[in-house]
């Protein structure tokens, strides 16, 4: 597959088709971060020269990645505490005139038919080079396990150092894509993102019911739902990872 990289338009970011193509690599849930609501929008017109997308020969998208420059001390205990602050960080760290030095890789998704074909990354490498375009020295991103929905009960700080016998590499696979590019564990994000919906709208997302109060598996989930019958609503905090490439 001959790939090449284009750079996506601010005026139509996140872009429709996109969107459309890459809708089946998250759960309906991951929509419900209030706080990424209130910046997305200007991520996407201050950042889109981050907002990276993969065609093939055809001109068709295979796959999609983007980031946000944040400053960022290279201290373990100095980092975002995740995705959403990620965001708020970039944002107001160009709003107060704050230079860049570090680029945090938000996302990078295939189209589902084409999984298994080492996209993922070829669009983590994409990145990294719009990293060095971009005069941004250091590479950090927040990773979403998805192996850790298998385990919703285990701290995120023990599934993130759990590793295979035969290459010592970890047993979540997303992860291992990171690390065989020479990416390396940072810290646990217990908290990356943070969902809010009515009991109504968490019973839409997830096709379950929640008669009482209380923590709920839920599918897709990387840890549990709290559900308030009282209040009408539940939130979930989504773990992650935070790894360096470089």
């Amino acid at each position: 597959m001959i790939l090449k990289v284009e750079r996506t338009d601010a005026r139509t970011w996140p872009d429709e088709q996109m969107k459309e193509l890459f809708s089946e690599g998250f759960p309906e849930f991951i929509t419900a971060d209030r706080l990424v609501k209130q910046y997305i929008g200007r991520v996407g017109e201050w950042f889109a020269d981050l907002n990276l997308m993969l065609v093939d020969d055809r001109d068709v998208p295979v796959a999609s990645g983007w980031g946000v420059p944040i400053h960022w001390d290279g201290l373990p205990a100095s980092l975002p505490t995740g995705y959403t602050q990620a965001l708020v960080r970039a944002v107001e760290g160009r709003e107060a005139g704050i230079a860049p030095n570090t680029l945090v890789i938000c996302g990078a998704i295939v189209t589902p038919s084409l999984k298994g074909q080492g996209l993922a990354g070829k669009t983590l490498e994409a990145l990294r080079r719009a990293a060095k375009d971009a005069k941004l020295p250091q590479v950090i991103a927040p990773v979403r396990p998805t192996t850790k929905a298998q385990y919703p009960l285990t701290p995120i700080e023990a599934f993130m150092r759990w590793s295979r016998e035969e290459d010592g590499l970890a047993l979540d696979p997303w992860i291992r894509t990171h690390q065989r590019l020479g990416a390396t564990i940072l810290a646990a994000a217990p908290a990356s993102q943070t969902m809010k919906g009515t009991v109504a709208e968490w019973e839409r997302w997830t096709g379950k019911a929640f008669p009482d109060s209380g923590d709920y598996v839920i599918p897709d989930g990387l840890s549990l739902l709290t559900i308030d019958r009282e209040a009408d609503q539940g939130v979930y905090q989504e773990p992650n990872v935070w790894m360096r490439h470089c």
